[in-house]
């Protein structure tokens, strides 16, 4: 017997959250994906009762499991759904994935031996070599698609969504291998880590890069709307959490080329998942706005620019506190042109830090990470903001972002607050 690769795994979900048996049961198809996915990246402190009722089924934090027992009986009949599947159109599968009563955590095995024992440990925190996100099982990649007005602007339907995956996973697993072949060819970075970055890039502190991933209510195939992060849902309602904006991927594939140039790693959360324990003692890297990025919409973070939406939801940014001249809003003023929000903040705990990137659209959330990146911008920003022992102090700004096609094409400082 092997040992079983992450994507051996992952495939096999994949064939299994595929069949009709889940399909046609969204929810049970969305308990299944969640922990799956916990049980890939070994995080079974996300697969109790608890988290399960909050992540798939809509309950609020705190919620009494004693009294409601919506995982439990759900637990039960996807159990019943496995073991169907693997009796008839799975007969076949070489792997078996089981979820053992008792307990939420699906175990891996081959049919030609025994279950992995539960003590058994694999990589938790992989080497990010390519724009690959935290759990492909669950189809967060971008439905590749245009951005949308701000209230559900920069989400995409679900057609062709196994095609749009293998082809991204194709993509994806090219880059990572032509990144793996110039990392040894050159050892040495390419990017300077500069003022910025480099408090993200040093160990001991590990970094969360935390992407949009909202909440939706209705059936992908006849409609769906968003579920503001400030409002509460219907619990009754099918709802769907599996969609991020393009570009928040074109975002993360930026922040892992500079990444992988300095030989570091990150860990790839969608917002959904976060938990503050984990985050709290880490760095923060935020891709998208808080308004669709729950785990940034619960952190009393920017305090200088936010973004606000006016009656015809169209959002704009606004500016809480105006020195002589400035001015107190940023619309989006057409297609052609927008605003940004790129900040610097200091951690949850001290030697921590934060980095906020948020657009107006995902067009500009993602222009806002590449003007970043580059070390001449950064250089530009330490000019205004300072630094203190090489580091950049805490500053927010808003940045205008030129486009063309749906595309970010330029990108220049309009305006920096210190803090």
């Amino acid at each position: 017997m092997h040992d079983l690769s992450i994507e051996e795994r992952k495939a096999t979900a994949d064939r299994v959250a595929a069949s009709p048996r889940l399909t046609n049961s969204p929810k049970l198809r969305s308990f299944f994906l969640y922990v799956v996915d916990c049980a890939i990246r070994e995080s079974p402190e996300e697969a109790t009762e608890q988290q399960i009722g909050i992540h798939v089924f809509g309950r609020r934090p705190g919620y009494s499991s004693g009294d409601d027992s919506i995982v439990r009986s759900q637990a039960r009949l996807l159990r019943q759904k496995l073991s169907a599947y693997y009796a008839e159109e799975g007969a076949e599968e070489p792997l078996l994935i089981e979820m053992p009563k008792g307990h939420y955590l699906p175990l891996f095995r081959t049919r030609e031996v025994n279950p992995l024992p539960p003590t058994r440990t694999y990589e938790r925190t992989p080497r990010y070599l390519g724009p690959t996100l935290d759990s492909p099982v669950t189809g967060e990649l971008e439905r590749a698609g245009e951005a949308l007005n701000p209230a559900e602007r920069v989400f995409t339907r679900r057609l062709g969504l196994r095609f749009v995956l293998a082809t991204l996973f194709a993509v994806l697993t090219a880059f990572a291998l032509g990144v793996l072949l110039g990392r040894r060819a050159s050892p040495s970075g390419t990017h300077d880590a500069g003022p910025l970055w480099s408090a993200f890039l040093q160990k001991p502190k590990s970094t969360l890069v935390i992407f949009s991933n909202p909440l939706f209510e209705g059936d992908p195939n006849a409609g769906l709307h968003l579920v503001p992060a400030d409002l509460p849902h219907n619990a009754s309602a099918p709802t769907d959490e599996t969609y991020t904006g393009t570009g928040e991927v074109g975002a993360v594939y930026q922040i892992t080329r500079l990444f992988t140039s300095q030989n570091a790693e990150f860990t790839l959360k969608r917002s959904q998942l976060v938990t503050w324990d984990e985050a709290r003692s880490s760095n923060l890297i935020f891709i998208g706005a808080a308004s669709q990025n729950t785990a940034l919409h619960e952190l009393p973070g920017l305090a200088g620019f936010t973004i606000a939406l006016d009656r015809n939801h169209q959002g704009y940014i606004v500016n809480q506190h105006p020195q002589p001249g400035e001015p107190a809003r940023f619309p989006y003023e057409d297609k052609t042109q927008e605003t940004a929000i790129f900040a610097n903040l200091p951690g949850l705990e001290p030697g921590t830090h934060i980095l906020i990137f948020t657009g107006l659209t995902t067009v500009g959330t993602q222009a806002a990470v590449e003007f970043a990146c580059r070390p001449e911008n950064i250089a530009m920003i330490a000019r205004q903001a300072g630094t203190t022992n090489g580091q950049l102090n805490p500053f927010e700004a808003v940045l205008q972002v030129g486009i063309s096609k749906g595309v970010g094409v330029s990108t220049k400082l309009l305006l920096l607050h210190r803090r």
